[in-house]
């Protein structure tokens, strides 16, 4: 584990020392990783030993923590993050009465997989906010209730040991643990406030599952899909093409600034494995006078291949779903949405399954990190 350099609200240059000053993050090398800890993809934080302030739920909450100054409740101060009450030893009126010395709360990962990098958000939690913090992560099948996930048999790696962390600050820790983690245990020492939680990594999908599904979105980012680059990600990250569902606003897409060149702009994807693309769609939900004009699709089988076009450019109307069926499988191992000239697509699927040296690839891979 690796601390990452972080603003804090005293040190910002932006911020200044004004305590309700807006922050700004470091730009952490593992920033552009899948958050594996996304509640798009079925994340959950599904304990906590004490949620006295502020409901653990907020820890995955979408966007940055806001913070109103005149927001009070019955409780007390009213703090968009995970906030336990301050620590008097144990308590019989804890949720989890516990001898412990310090206040957790576990987290399910929407996506398994491998973590890279993790940031603890204490943006707004100043004078309230944890003295250190310390994450755990296991990997355990099936649906554990946090009875289980806390017996006493269930052996955690440590992902982040106890280390000293800043008040309203991005604090993050690149981990270099090769290993596919299920859940996580976010340890606060020895109690206070954390509003968000980011857990960047590689998703690793269980290869049972998918040769079940037999046929499926072989971009999808839950399935292990990655949107490994782009031209563009000035309004809106290329990821957001892979999410799961339907996109339900504007900037839940991918949106390009306006060219004013001859180019056009592009999404380049490593799909799950080497599979078969038997049919896709190219949607543009929401998006309507900033719509991408036209658009095609390629593959390319290896990193070295060369891209086959499987949808030539194609006219796209806004706010449509597109769908085209292939006339024979497209084989590949990575797959290129161009648009012309600009604008934006919201998603876009590909659906089809593992070839026999997919299938051998994902297990051996997955064996590997311990699933």
């Amino acid at each position: 584990m690796t601390a990452i350099p972080r603003f804090t609200g005293d040190a910002n240059p932006y911020g200044g020392g004004d305590p309700y000053a807006d922050y700004r993050t470091a730009e952490f090398p593992f920033a552009r990783d899948t958050d594996l800890a996304d509640r798009r993809l079925g994340a959950g934080v599904v304990a906590a030993n004490d949620e006295f302030f502020a409901e653990r739920e907020n820890l995955l909450g979408s966007g940055r923590a806001e913070f109103d100054p005149e927001h009070f409740g019955h409780k007390g101060k009213i703090m968009d993050g995970w906030e336990t009450r301050r620590r008097r030893g144990a308590s019989a009126d804890h949720p989890w009465p516990t001898a412990e010395d310090h206040d957790w709360a576990l987290v399910r990962l929407g996506a398994p997989g491998v973590i890279r990098g993790i940031v603890v958000d204490t943006a707004h939690f100043r004078g309230n906010h944890p003295q250190a913090v310390s994450v755990e992560g296991v990997s355990m099948p099936g649906s554990p209730s946090p009875r289980e996930l806390l017996a006493d048999e269930v052996k955690w790696t440590t992902l982040v040991p106890r280390t000293a962390v800043g008040g309203h600050a991005a604090n993050g820790f690149a981990v270099d643990v090769e290993q596919r983690f299920t859940h996580l245990r976010v340890n606060q020492h020895p109690d206070g406030g954390i509003a968000r939680l980011r857990v960047h990594g590689e998703v690793v999908p269980d290869p049972a599952w998918l040769a079940a599904l037999g046929t499926f979105d072989v971009v999808a980012l839950e399935n292990g899909g990655l949107a490994e680059d782009a031209s563009d990600r000035f309004y809106s990250p290329a990821t957001n093409t892979i999410q799961p569902g339907r996109s339900r606003k504007m900037d839940d897409g991918w949106e390009t600034r306006r060219r004013r060149d001859t180019g056009h702009d592009w999404i380049r994807y490593r799909l799950v494995a080497r599979s078969e693309i038997r049919a896709l769609e190219v949607d543009t939900a929401y998006l309507k006078g900033n719509s991408a004009g036209w658009a095609s699709v390629s593959v390319r089988d290896g990193e070295d291949g060369e891209w086959r076009e499987i949808v030539p450019r194609t006219r796209l109307q806004p706010d449509t779903n597109h769908r085209f069926a292939l006339t024979a499988p497209a084989v590949g191992t990575h797959a290129r949405v161009d648009i012309f000239p600009d604008g934006g697509i919201s998603r876009l699927r590909l659906f089809g399954s593992l070839t026999p040296e997919g299938t051998a690839d994902l297990a051996a891979r997955y064996q590997e990190l311990g699933g």
